[in-house]
């Protein structure tokens, strides 16, 4: 079986050839606050961007999944501002989520986490020189909260421990009342699970779920409502529960993919070449009670 980080980076793969089918016109920019929008790509295998104008500057938290995908997201904010872009803040590893770091310019500050740019780091000596290109390295990183104070708002950064990866960020904006998600929440989806943890995953999205939300920003798809999360975090709060029921009883792994019941969430996506499944979810949290004994 592909490692957790190789599986997730086949899965934005798939996401490619499942936008070119679809082939949607254009991305869709929405304001969801005073100051804040929702920028949702056009290409399924790069990443939704969020951006907050402040007096001075911008905050980007996203930047696609290379220099093409980058320019669209810039080109969007242009479209609204001319004012200069101050901080980009990464969600995670994931290409599809960095790749367009570059393009945004020298001056710009990378915000992440420690473990994200520790994780970056080695995904950057991993490629060809061709495809690392598009990387930059965070120089601001930070282990549990960081503020970035964009007048007249703020963007509040945190970890919320262990969840889609090891290093995850979220990003909350109070004053408007909405979240920039990364991949903790794809909407109507079922997610590639990297090297984290479905247990405090599940807490992290009630955490979110008690904060004011008036939109929330998946890492892939349509711009939803706390209610859409709320499903989505229902469906791995009903896995889990399968999951752990299943091991308890001493069912082996092939018996637990087997047995699942997943029916209320047949609308969400899969996709089982990239282990982006219910099974291989039920998979993955197997593993992971494994693990713990």
């Amino acid at each position: 079986m592909p490692t957790c980080h190789v599986r997730c980076l086949r899965f934005a793969l798939i996401l490619l050839l499942a936008s070119a089918v679809r082939g949607r016109a254009a991305p869709v920019v929405k304001q969801i606050g005073p100051g804040l929008y929702a920028y949702i790509s056009d290409n399924d295998s790069s990443a939704n961007s969020t951006f907050l104008i402040g007096n001075r500057g911008i905050l980007v938290v996203d930047t696609g999944s290379d220099e093409k995908e980058a320019k669209k997201i810039l080109q969007a904010i242009r479209n609204v501002s001319s004012l200069p872009v101050q901080y980009i803040v990464n969600t995670h590893y994931h290409r599809d989520h960095q790749g367009g770091n570059a393009a945004f310019g020298p001056g710009v500050v990378i915000i992440s986490t420690e473990w994200t740019r520790k994780r970056t780091l080695q995904l950057i000596r991993s490629l060809p020189p061709t495809q690392a290109s598009g990387f930059r390295l965070a120089e601001f990183t930070f282990n549990e909260k960081i503020t970035v104070h964009l007048d007249p708002y703020t963007a509040e950064i945190y970890f919320p421990g262990k969840a889609h990866t090891s290093g995850d960020a979220l990003v909350y904006f109070p004053q408007q009342h909405a979240i920039a998600m990364g991949d903790l929440f794809l909407n109507r989806s079922s997610p590639a699970m990297d090297d984290g943890s479905a247990k405090n995953w599940i807490d992290a999205l009630d955490r979110v779920l008690d904060l004011p939300l008036d939109a929330v920003v998946p890492g892939h798809f349509e711009l939803a409502k706390a209610s859409e999360l709320g499903r989505f975090r229902n469906y791995l709060n009903d896995l889990y529960q399968q999951v752990l029921g299943l091991y308890q009883q001493g069912a082996s792994v092939e018996q637990t993919r087997q047995r699942i019941h997943m029916e209320p969430y047949q609308d969400f996506r899969q996709y089982p070449q990239f282990e982006a499944t219910f099974a291989d979810n039920a998979v993955t949290i197997y593993q992971q009670l494994r693990a713990q004994h």
